[in-house]
């Protein structure tokens, strides 16, 4: 699905510093060379954790963006607790592992039988443990050769087969998950085998087949505490809640101080609006302070932010939605280190109230209280939402997602409906014209409820200190061996956009060599071959390079903005970091800010026009315009959370306004936030986007729809829909 919960979002002085950097060439066409003081910074953020919807810290349990392995049983846990990043001595790089350690740590393992399906041969376990040994450091390709090598002496092997399905989960889903059935062809009764089969084919998106997977681990150990952890988040990220707080509650059963069970069943309680119960289990998880020296649990960190939050929406669960505003309510402090996911260390704050006795908790409700208006309006809904689902790996479908947006969608063409026919609207307690943002915040407002977990905020809104440093939407595309399968698709658009900015920058300041920079940039068919080139041909790129796009104005064909960076670090092939990342400064905010609202203003305008006219022509520009408008919408990425899917629920909706309906759905490996990203223009970016919508006419059936704000005015009536049951409901549609 379109989250828009692709990149880190945080605060980054590095980005600015290698900027302003000796090395940085700023030559319209920009390319930075690192010098080794930006590399220590680059490297060090690098070095952490990232995730797609975490930041610089471990990854959340709750995030999938990334192929880690942190339900891994204990063999695959390195961690040296005397080396905390940044500090001193520094962490040591585990391409400095010589084999003495690697072989000393292999002994560790099997003493400690850390890897399964030990063997009588001493000599042939140590071997074993050393393939577990360079997964543990990373060292993914390593591993899969050395198990290889072992296959090929006795092809079966059960552990070697098992790690190397381990390792290629990092490489190749699909690889992995013909490794493991490799493995259970050998051993029908091997648990860990069923369960990181089920975590990939999750991974890889396929719902039915890993539920299958874990359901098999199960049947053969119903006590297997990791694949009930599993897979309970799995069915909380699909939208069963329900379903998963059973997982959690009988985790919590067998293994009582588990963090990630109590912390998700709590998450899964408040989503839900059984507040009770959330904060009840919330409270728990903040109780399970680490040990002196022990490092905080991603749990532990968050635990205090979804509190806070779940005790703000309890307190606004029956007030109308449109009488107060989240991003204004919620102290600027707090929302600025929970975007950026920072310990909950802020000076004077003041908690929300505490649980007020007098209201309620929502209680269910069943399809049938609604009237029949009402439940076609529901069965729309999950239509219309499941048009936004990403159809590339790593994006679980999420039913509780789908109608969430698809009500944004269809409330969305109701306001602009209303707003081209010169009606006002009820935003923040006032009556008045509907603004840019206020399109944009419907779908927000929903996306925000269907997950209380994750911080879906206007970064504009952020403490001015903050944001005059600069928030950064970071995405790892290649970190060391991991390569992030969500993007895969760009890979080479974005491999050609780096190589003509290369020839460009030869182009001005080096024509005497661009014959022989093309030359060799034509061998080159991957990212981790450029940086011998560019060493090769420029002395100052070291140990990286980046490269920054732009964005053109309509609104002044004369300027360009600031687009996304690319980065390139490294040394070597698996000892790289290939990234891209927007930062959303003050400066930037206002120019991008500035041509969507002169896009808004004309699609007004337009949309106005367009309710008192036949014309095709007109219907034709609002439709570019609404496309346009969006294109740089993705570009800026003015949330903390959710870019994404706020936007395309808003670019439908407001192209149901215009009478358009979109009946295609996203091609497969695509995402619209990136697709804009990497369009160099907005008349590009419409063309691509209307071929994927295939538009057709809007039945005029959807004028009669109930009205979403009024059917649905506040959290808990919210909360009450995307709780309910269609499924024996609605009619599928293809």
């Amino acid at each position: 699905m379109p989250g828009g919960d692709h990149g880190s979002m945080r605060g980054c002085s590095c980005a600015s510093a290698s900027a302003a950097s000796a090395g940085f060439l700023d030559l319209g066409v920009t390319i930075a060379f690192h010098s080794p003081t930006t590399m220590l910074c680059t490297l060090y953020h690098a070095g952490k954790a990232f995730n797609m919807e975490g930041h610089a810290c471990h990854v959340p349990a709750t995030n999938y963006a990334w192929l880690c392995f942190r339900a891994e049983s204990s063999m695959l846990h390195l961690e040296d607790p005397e080396c905390e990043e940044g500090g001193s001595p520094p962490c040591e790089s585990v391409f400095s592992l010589n084999a003495e350690k690697i072989l000393s740590q292999a002994k560790l393992f099997v003493e400690q039988k850390r890897f399964p399906f030990a063997v009588d041969d001493q000599e042939m376990n140590e071997e074993l443990a050393i393939g577990y040994v360079l997964i543990g450091n990373g060292l993914n390709d390593e591993a899969i050769k050395h198990f290889s090598v072992l296959l090929q002496g006795d092809p079966e092997l059960v552990s070697a087969i098992y790690g190397r399905g381990i390792a290629y989960r990092k490489k190749s889903l699909q690889e992995a998950i013909e490794t493991f059935k490799e493995a259970l062809k050998l051993k029908a009764d091997f648990i860990d085998a069923y369960k990181s089969l089920g975590q990939a084919y999750r991974e890889l998106g396929d719902f039915d087949l890993a539920m299958e997977s874990f359901q098999k681990a199960l049947m053969l150990n119903p006590n297997h505490i990791q694949s009930l952890q599993l897979r309970g988040m799995m069915l909380y990220h699909h939208g069963s809640l329900q379903e998963a707080i059973g997982n959690f509650k009988r985790c919590l059963q067998l293994e009582p101080y588990n963090e990630v069970c109590q912390y998700m069943k709590g998450l899964s309680h408040v989503a839900m609006g059984q507040f009770y119960e959330g904060i009840k289990a919330q409270t728990k998880v903040m109780l399970n302070d680490p040990l002196l020296g022990q490092k905080a649990s991603s749990e532990y960190l968050k635990v205090k932010y979804l509190r806070e939050y779940s005790r703000y929406l309890h307190s606004h669960l029956d007030i109308p939605v449109v009488e107060y505003n989240v991003d204004q309510d919620l102290p600027g402090n707090f929302k600025n280190h929970w975007a950026k996911n920072l310990p909950f260390l802020i000076e004077d704050y003041e908690e929300q109230p505490g649980l007020q006795p007098h209201i309620k908790d929502v209680l269910p409700q069943n399809f049938e209280s609604y009237n029949t208006e009402v439940q076609k309006l529901i069965c729309t809904a999950d239509h219309l939402g499941a048009l936004t689902q990403y159809d590339t790996s790593s994006f679980l479908p999420n039913l509780r997602i789908h109608r969430a947006m698809g009500m944004a969608t269809i409330e969305v063409m109701q306001a602009m409906q209303r707003t081209w026919s010169n009606s006002k609207v009820r935003v923040n307690g006032k009556t008045r014209q509907m603004q840019w943002r206020d399109m944009f915040d419907i779908a927000v407002k929903w996306r925000r409820i269907a997950d209380p977990d994750q911080p879906v905020l206007w970064l504009d809104q952020m403490p001015a200190r903050s944001l005059s440093r600069g928030f950064n939407n970071h995405i790892n595309l290649i970190r060391g061996q991991i390569i992030n399968i969500r993007y895969f698709e760009y890979f080479d658009s974005i491999l050609k956009f780096i190589k003509e900015r290369i020839l460009a920058y030869h182009r001005t300041h080096n024509p005497r060599g661009l014959v022989e920079v093309r030359q060799a940039l034509e061998n080159v068919n991957q990212v981790e071959d450029l940086l011998p080139i560019m060493k090769q041909f420029n002395s100052k790129t070291r140990d990286g390079f980046t490269v920054n796009s732009k964005v053109p104005s309509l609104k002044d064909p004369d300027k360009e903005y600031d687009g996304f960076t690319i980065t390139i670090t490294g040394d070597r092939v698996g000892n790289m970091l290939f990234s891209v990342e927007t930062q959303t400064t003050e400066e930037r905010t206002q120019q991008y800010q500035s041509e969507i609202e002169s896009l808004y203003k004309d699609l007004t305008a337009k949309g106005k026009a367009l309710m008192l006219s036949t014309e095709l022509g007109d219907a034709d520009a609002v439709c570019n315009l609404i496309l346009s408008l969006v294109y740089y919408f993705c570009n800026l990425m003015p949330l903390s959370r959710g870019s994404s899917v706020v936007a395309y629920s808003a670019v439908m909706g407001a192209l149901m306004a215009s009478g358009k309906e979109v009946v295609g759905r996203i091609p497969p490996g695509k995402l619209v936030d990136f697709e804009a990203l990497t369009t160099p223009s907005p008349d590009r970016f419409s063309k691509i986007a209307k071929s994927w919508m295939n538009l057709k006419s809007l039945p005029g059936w959807y004028q009669s729809l109930p009205s979403v704000a009024e059917t649905f005015p506040t959290t808990r009536t919210m909360i009450e829909v995307l709780n309910t049951d269609s499924s024996p409901h609605c009619p599928k549609k293809s």
